[in-house]
This record gives structure tokens, C-alpha cells and sequence, in this order.
């Protein structure tokens, strides 16, 4: 859902199949009216299930980067009869792939990448493929690397892992899990939640589906432990790792759903300060966990990271029905020139 708003069209996207290809949305506007676009879609959608007071608004965290900001692209091959390879992007509507030959949201890096990448993948891909979803992905230190055709062409050996470095700590993903496609933007969002008063040397920081254990990382030094729970097993191994190189000793990962390990943790925990984040898939919390949630005990603050806001509307209903209040509610804009974007909103329980 989109509000209207006002806008001053620019006259040369950036890109030559913009229209074509059903990735970007918003390049023939300047950022400036984007932000508000966005800004007004994630108001309208939340107070639309339930009513918050305007205090809890903040306005959306720019990117630093409007193009070249994603590290991960994942493209469609096809493969003719004849033995043509064509690499590009889903279309906006029906109809085959559109092709490109670069994308001006993806790292230079990535970009640069993409012809070289039409020639690998024709030379690896089987003759009797027609159709493959390939994954490219990028780190700070500029390596490119690509899997998506044969089993296991997306794990990686440790040596091939990707990593960024946020606050001092180097955290390192692969191509087989998920981690922010912008990175220009992640030291902002750590920064900002670090400087909420949520924070205490005494509590526990619970992180619900914990990915590589990103959060964890960047906040371990706010409290007194850090227990990062995940059921991907390539997430956890990463995790693991991670934690290992950052020597953190206050770092547990354990692998499993929330749903079944969450419930012992809570009732093992003997501060009342604690502070959960959940940053959940596009679908939002399941009704287990939001009725988990709903229920803690010595939790105080609950940190939603939403990449959806109509799921995230629904949830802050039922979590409100089971005491917990809006605090704050920052958009974060991860998806620039897309109609996507992060919520950050911050619960406390009354």
C-alpha cells in the first residue's frame, strides 16, 4: 500500500530498464520525497490497526548510500534450447527475464561483476537446465562471489566468508545466510540503538532470530550476557564463528526455534530488565511466538525490527493487547529507490 504524495519527478533514472525490471520503484524522484513517501506509508499502515500517539514518530534514517548500496543481488537465469544464457531480473509484470548487463543499487563491485557472471554461469550451468536463481554477494573488502547452480554452490569455507566491520567488531556472513543487503546503513542503526536508555550492565539480551548474531555482537558490552537463539544451521555455524573471532566469552548461541527454547531461558533469567529484539522474516512473529512474547516475565524492553510494516502493524496490535506499549517507532531506510524498507519500533512493558 502506498499513500500519495506529492512528488517532483526527476527526468533520467539511473537505470536503463527502470519500469521494466520489478525491483526499484521510486528512481525517478528525488530521496527527499521518497523519505517522505515512505515515512507517510509506514504511519498510515501502523495507525491504521491500532492508535499511537505522534510523540513515538520519528522520522526515517536516511542511507548513506542511495545507489551501489547492496551487497547481495539475486538474479534469474534461463537457458534456451539453443544454448542461450540470459542473467537478469524477474519483470515488474508476466513475462521473461530483463536482462542487464549491470544494477545501480547493487556494490560497484557486484555490478561490475555481472557480465563476467553471465560467462561463468553459461560455462557451468547443465544443458538440461532451463532456470536457476543465483545469489552474488559482496563484503567490504570488494571480493565477489556467486552460487546457485549444482547442490551446495552456496556454501562457503571459511577463508571465502564475507565480513563488515561495525563499532571494532569484524562480522562475517556467507552466500547460504541472511545478513542486511545495505551496509552503508548498519553502523547508524547500531549506533542509535546503543544510545537508547534500554540498556543495562545487569540484564540479559535475548536476540530472537539471531541470523550470524550481528546484534549480539554489536551490544554484548551493554549487558551481562548475550543469548542468541537461531534454527538455521548455516546461520549457526556463522554465528559461532563470529563469536569465537571477536574473543566474546559473554556470547551463548543456541540452535533451535524460539518457540521451544525461548520459554526455559525466560524462566532461568533472574534479572527483570531484560531486553529482546526480534527481527523476524518478512511474514512477521507466528502466532506462538507473539503469544510467548506476549507473556514474558523480567523483560522490560522489546526491540522490533521489522522489514514489513503491514506484518509489523498486526503484531504491535496483538502485542499491545498483551501489555506492551510503543515507545518508539524509527523507519530505517535500507532499500533506497525501492518501495521497501526497516522499522525499528521499541516496546516497554507496562
Amino acid at each position: 500500500m502506498d499513500v500519495l504524495l506529492p512528488g517532483s519527478p526527476i527526468a533520467s533514472p539511473e537505470c536503463p530498464v527502470y519500469g521494466q525490471c520489478g525491483g526499484c520503484q521510486y528512481q525517478h524522484l528525488p530521496y527527499a520525497d521518497e523519505l517522505a513517501l515512505k515515512e507517510a506509508n509506514v504511519r498510515v499502515l501502523l495507525q491504521a490497526q491500532m492508535p499511537l500517539e505522534e510523540a513515538v514518530f520519528q522520522p526515517v534514517f536516511p542511507s548513506p548510500k542511495t545507489f551501489h548500496y547492496r551487497s547481495r543481488l539475486d538474479l534469474k537465469l534461463t537457458q534456451r534450447r539453443n544454448g542461450a544464457v540470459h542473467v537478469g531480473f524477474s519483470p515488474a509484470g508476466r513475462g521473461p527475464v530483463i536482462e542487464i548487463d549491470t544494477c545501480p543499487i547493487a556494490m560497484k563491485a557486484i555490478a561490475d561483476f555481472i557480465p563476467r557472471l553471465r560467462e561463468e554461469a553459461a560455462a557451468k550451468i547443465p544443458k538440461d537446465y532451463r532456470m536457476a536463481n543465483l545469489t552474488v554477494r559482496c563484503g567490504d573488502a570488494g571480493q565477489v562471489r556467486w552460487g546457485g547452480i549444482g547442490r551446495k554452490s552456496l556454501m562457503l569455507e571459511a577463508r571465502d566468508y564475507f565480513y563488515t566491520d561495525i563499532l571494532g567488531r569484524r562480522i562475517a556472513y556467507a552466500l547460504d545466510t541472511f545478513f542486511q543487503a545495505n551496509l552503508s546503513i548498519l553502523p547508524g542503526l547500531v549506533n542509535f540503538l546503543r544510545e537508547q536508555d534500554i540498556w543495562s550492565k545487569e540484564a540479559l539480551f535475548l536476540d530472537l532470530y539471531g541470523g550470524v548474531g550481528l546484534f549480539g555482537l554489536c551490544f554484548n558490552d551493554l549487558v551481562s550476557g548475550v543469548i542468541n537463539i537461531e534454527e538455521n544451521i548455516h546461520a549457526v555455524r556463522l554465528a559461532r564463528f563470529n563469536t569465537a573471532a571477536n574473543g566474546l566469552g559473554n556470547v551463548v548461541v543456541q540452535e533451535g526455534r524460539v518457540e521451544a527454547l525461548l520459554p526455559a531461558i525466560l524462566a532461568e533469567a533472574k534479572t527483570d530488565g531484560n531486553v529482546v529484539m526480534v527481527d523476524p522474516p518478512r511474514a512477521g512473529l507466528s502466532a506462538e511466538a507473539l503469544a510467548l512474547l506476549k507473556s514474558v516475565g523480567r523483560t522490560r524492553y522489546l526491540v522490533y525490527l521489522s522489514c514489513d510494516p503491514s506484518s509489523l502493524a498486526l503484531n504491535l496490535r496483538e502485542l499491545a493487547a498483551g501489555g506492551w506499549q510503543v515507545k518508539l517507532v524509527r523507519p530505517f531506510d535500507f532499500f533506497p529507490r525501492t518501495r521497501h524498507l526497516e522499522t525499528l519500533v521499541i516496546l516497554q512493558r507496562t
